[in-house]
Parts: C-alpha cells; structure tokens; sequence
C-alpha cells in the first residue's frame, strides 16, 4: 500500500531517475541491434558458403531469368487474352482451396481458442494442452503438411486444402484467444447463473464481443491463404500454382503462359486486398460503405 504521508521526491531525483532508464533502454537496444546484425551476417556468410556459386559472383545476374520471361512474353503478347481466358478455372480452383481451407480454420480456430482461454474455458486443466496444438499446427509448414498429405491423398486440391486449414486453426486460434483475453466475462457469469450451457454462453455471450475481430483475421488470413494455395501447387497440390509450375519448368516456349499466370495472380491479390481491407474497416471501425 503506497504510503501518501511520504515526502514527495524532488524534481531532480526524478529527472536524473528518468534519463538512466533512457541510458538503460539505449543500451539494451544498441546490444540487441548488434546480435541482430551478427546473426543476420553469420546467416548470411553459412548460407552463402553453402551456394553453389559465391552471391558476390552471381548478383548482377539475378534479373537474368525474369528479363528473359518479359522478354518473351511481349513477343507474344498477342496470346496473352487466350492464356488469361485458359488458366482462369485454374485460379478459381486455387481461390477456393483458400476459402475451403480459411472457413474451416476460422471454425477449428474459434474452437481451440475458447477451449484454451482463462475464463472461457470448458475444462480448464487442459488449457495447456489445446495451446500445444495450435503451436504445432502453427509450427508446422504449410508445403511440409501438403507433401505428408500428397504421400497418403495422392495429388490435387483436397491435400492443399487440408494443410492450409491445420496452419491456419493454429494461427488464427492464436489470434483470437488474445482477443478473448480481452472480452468481458459478465455475459458469461450471468448466463451460468440462468442454467445456460458452455455452448450458449460462447454463443450468445462471447462471440457477440469478439465477431468483428473475428471476421477481420479471417479476412486477413483469406489474403494470406490464397498466395499459400498458389505456393503448394508446385508440389502437386492442385490450382493455378500446379500450371505455372509446368510453364516454368517446360524451358523455352511457354513464359508466355507463366507471364499470363503471373499476372493472374497478381490482379487477384490486389482485389482480394481491396475488399477484404474495406470490409476489416467496416468491422473494426464502422467505416461506411
């Protein structure tokens, strides 16, 4: 209990009080500004030792391959409506892998993080428990997932879909007990006390609360999701990401078709950024449509 009959400090204890902890701070950054540089200077120098080539020797050709893409996809612009009309489906395919795959994160990550929060809890002793897996589906990534899946499944959009949802219950599960933590448990109280189940009281008590920081990861999330769908159809998950690894690795002749996928995607990424960044608006601060 702070003792109020004490004699107050003098102004200048204080402000010679408040300029070491300025020292202090000032130090304990510089110290770990240079562990960062150390480590990022000793990543780099293992890594590079480990190259094929030195990266000194090798640098100024690092625009050599995207040239020759642009190079050739101009001479055969005329192809390029027919490759965008072509890999269409393919995108379609990858835009719902990711929204199969961040709905059913959003419901197994809602579920873990009620199950893993202080108060919200349905049985408490195994809080520490549905935090371990989110951490491991967190952990784990998503192409790690997808090869384990592609073994057992076989290739195609199922396996792509399964490993973006375990990544993404364990992300946004993560995310949304840090919002619990800040939701009021008076609902939930007064709810117990009329009889209502655990169920009742997340339903009617907590999601009302934290929904708009809900839907607003998950939109987040979406945009994220999207670029991993493309990612794992190099390893044979399905998608669009699956056709520009053909195009790329047919070799000369069909960069056209690879600038027409990139392109594709990079369209997509910008509406989905647009939209998905007005909606979060709307939801977190009442923006108007």
């Amino acid at each position: 209990m702070t003792d109020l009959t004490a004699a107050p400090r003098p102004v200048a204890q204080i402000r010679e009080d408040y300029a070491e902890m300025i020292r202090r701070k000032r130090i304990y950054g510089g110290l770990l500004l240079i562990l960062f540089i150390a480590l990022m200077v000793a990543g780099f120098q293992t890594a590079d030792n480990r190259n094929a080539g030195s990266f000194a020797d090798g640098w100024h050709r690092v625009f050599d391959y995207p040239a020759e893409v642009l190079s050739e996809a101009v001479e055969k612009a005329a192809n390029l409506p027919g490759h965008l009309v072509t890999f269409f489906p393919a995108l379609i395919e990858t835009i719902n892998i990711a929204a199969a795959a961040t709905l059913a994160g959003t419901l197994a990550g809602t579920l873990l993080a009620l199950l893993s929060t202080r108060g919200m809890a349905l049985w408490p002793p195994l809080i520490p428990l549905f935090r371990r897996i989110m951490d491991i589906c967190r952990a784990v990534p998503e192409i790690v997932i997808a090869l384990v899946l592609i073994f057992v499944l076989g290739g195609g959009p199922v396996p792509a879909m399964v490993a973006i949802a375990i990544h993404t219950a364990g992300a946004l599960g993560k995310l949304f007990s840090e919002v619990n933590e800040n939701a009021s448990l008076k609902p939930v109280e007064g709810l117990h006390s009329v009889g209502a189940t655990w169920a009742q009281r997340m339903y009617l008590g907590v999601i009302p609360q934290v929904g708009p920081n809900y839907v607003s990861y998950a939109l987040l999330r979406f945009e994220i999701n999207i670029r991993a769908s493309a990612i794992l159809g190099f390893v044979g998950a399905g998608g669009i990401g699956y056709e520009l690894r053909n195009s790329m690795s047919w070799g000369q002749g069909r960069y056209d078709e690879a600038a027409a996928i990139f392109l594709l995607l990079f369209i997509t990424i910008v509406v989905v950024d647009q939209i998905s960044g007005h909606l979060r608006d709307r939801l977190t601060h009442g923006a108007a449509l």
